[in-house]
């Protein structure tokens, strides 16, 4: 049985991934993206912040859905911690194994690793019975296993500090596989030298 907001005395909850309150977080900050000397540099950051932030994303999305359905989070505390650890152990090591794949070979993203995450706040809220929202037909249909809204739209919802580390390895991805583009095209002849010596040749037998 979870305790109702008139049995206990309300507590702050921590901001919300994807809410306001988050958002203005966010952009209050304003953090600087690092600078990674590599892809691989870039990965590692992504890699090692993902995993750190798992436990606290965790922890914050049990308790917006409990402050969302009016219901207090206290009696939760202990299976948070368990799901927290759980999500580390389950989540972490395919997202480093992705992260450490070579950018051609990758078959899916970082951020739908982390996406699969929501099923471990989502067992806490399910099994101690907070009450999941009304959910448009086309929400359900995009998201089915998560009743709480919880999915993360960018890896600024896992952690704030992760917004510019997603951001960096982005584009070191993008600028190593630019790079791999440019190196493995074929040079081209410089097709108006000819017509040029062609040109100079027939004017001086004339």
């Amino acid at each position: 049985m979870i305790a109702t907001d008139a049995d206990a005395p309300p507590s702050p909850v921590p901001p919300v991934p994807g809410s306001a309150d988050e958002a203005s977080r966010q952009c209050g900050e304003g953090a600087a993206a690092p600078v990674p000397a590599s892809v691989e540099e870039a990965a590692t950051l992504l890699a090692d912040g993902a995993i750190a932030a798992l436990p606290g994303w965790v922890a914050r999305c049990v308790a917006w859905a409990c402050e969302r359905a009016g219901v207090t989070a206290q009696e939760l505390s202990v299976p948070v911690r368990a799901a927290g650890l759980q999500c580390v152990a389950e989540i972490g090591p395919p997202l480093r194994e992705l992260l450490e794949t070579d950018v051609d070979e990758q078959q899916t993203t970082p951020l739908s690793v982390l996406r699969s995450a929501v099923r471990f706040p989502t067992e806490v809220l399910v099994d101690g019975g907070v009450p999941a929202p009304e959910r448009d037909d086309f929400d359900a249909s995009r998201f089915p296993d998560d009743p709480y809204g919880l999915t993360p739209a960018s890896f600024a919802d896992i952690d704030p500090d992760l917004g510019p580390i997603g951001i960096a390895w982005g584009a070191a991805k993008a600028f190593e596989v630019l790079q791999r583009r440019r190196t493995a095209e074929p040079a081209r002849p410089d097709d108006a030298a000819e017509p040029a010596r062609r040109d100079h040749t027939a004017e001086g037998q004339r």
